[in-house]
């Protein structure tokens, strides 16, 4: 039993909402969204399932599936304000953070931002996914003086953000296994970025404001990164005795081993991981070179013999986008991008059923003599 007050760091295993979005259960290993297995929608149904799922309560109809998709399209163009901002910063700007500058540049474009109405948040929540992909895609092109490209509406929502990204048209395996990637990321209970966005939506600030929150929450490496990480292990490796020579490594000078391990998965495999295992199984054998497979079989193995510990989604997600073509600096702002649709629904909730988060803390300094 925790005593009333006690100090948990990390306020680990402290409730902190009450929410109807999503929920971790560990003890079946299940990650349920508004009702359903996310794994198994993850099988069953793709993003655009999600996105209606999260902020109208239901999965879709074939008509509201088109009706959601349409809503998504006719936000894909960015304000050339927006793409001016992004073509005013440095160079050496991280992704995330041109990330965060677009998404500050669009609020200045929402003529009802002070609305907090749940249909306004909506609404609202539908024009931002729309244009997130845009943002993601070309603020990096920018960065990295490419031209940018312009959204193709003939293409599905995910099948037009691969395009964003890579400049090619994709085919339909890559196009179903990204657009599976982004439902995996799509929404995970209360990680540190998502709790940062409600926390800034309690104080009635603006869906703009929460989401820069959590793009910032998220650049941190204990948070998102981690996919990044991994693909430079395994470029750096090269094969599986070079990876496993690697891990071994690193954990006799005790680092930490990026893509292993949760906060909450501590005792099993993230089951996200495990669909994304499976995709870049099907993306080998597709191209007939199964090294990075194997590399991560190897790390899997070598990690729960020596530590105890087990592959997260990052893991196996940064060899798939890489097998993709996506740009390594661009896995976290895709990460982003999926987790788009949960932030605006706890952002919504928060709204709706509003109390400012005020906690307290347990003092440890000096106090005025009496």
């Amino acid at each position: 039993m925790v005593k009333a007050n006690a100090f948990l760091p990390g306020l680990e295993g402290v409730i902190a909402a009450e929410t109807a979005i999503s929920l971790l259960d560990t003890d079946l290993g299940q990650i349920i969204i508004k009702g359903h297995d996310l794994i198994q929608l993850s099988t069953q149904n793709d993003y655009l399932d999600i996105v209606h799922l999260l902020l109208e309560g239901s999965l879709p109809t074939e008509a509201e599936r088109k009706a959601s998709e349409a809503k998504l399209k006719s936000g894909y163009e960015v304000p050339e304000g927006v793409t001016t901002i992004l073509r005013a910063l440095p160079k050496n700007t991280h992704p995330m953070d041109a990330l965060r500058t677009g998404i500050s540049a669009l609020g200045g474009y929402d003529a009802v931002l002070d609305d907090r109405a749940t249909s306004v948040n909506k609404k609202r929540a539908y024009e931002v996914l729309g244009k997130i992909p845009n943002v993601v895609a070309n603020s990096y092109r920018i960065l990295n003086e490419q031209e940018t490209v312009s959204p193709l509406e003939e293409l599905s929502y995910s099948g037009n953000f691969l395009y964003m990204i890579t400049g090619k048209k994709p085919t339909e395996l890559e196009e179903r296994i990204f657009d599976q990637s982004l439902l995996l990321y799509s929404e995970h209970e209360m990680p540190n970025s998502t709790f940062t966005a409600r926390v800034i939506a309690s104080t009635q600030s603006d869906m703009y404001g929460a989401l820069m929150g959590a793009v910032a929450s998220l650049k941190g490496n204990l948070h998102g990164g981690a996919n990044e990480a991994v693909m430079h292990m395994l470029l750096e490796a090269k094969t599986v005795e070079g990876f496993e020579e690697m891990l071994k490594s690193r954990l006799a000078n005790k680092e930490k081993i990026m893509g292993f391990g949760h906060r909450v998965y501590m005792r099993k495999m993230d089951p996200r991981a495990l669909i994304m295992k499976e995709a870049l199984k099907e993306l080998c054998d597709l191209k007939g070179d199964q090294s990075l497979y194997e590399m991560c079989e190897a790390g899997e193995r070598l990690m729960e013999q020596e530590k105890g510990l087990y592959p997260n989604l990052d893991y196996y997600a940064a060899p798939v986008y890489w097998m993709l073509g996506v740009p390594i600096p661009l896995y976290t702002p895709i990460f982003f991008a999926a987790r788009t649709i949960g932030l605006c629904a706890h952002i919504i909730e928060q709204h709706d059923n509003n109390r400012l988060f005020r906690p307290r803390v347990e003092y440890t300094g000096d106090r005025p003599a009496l």
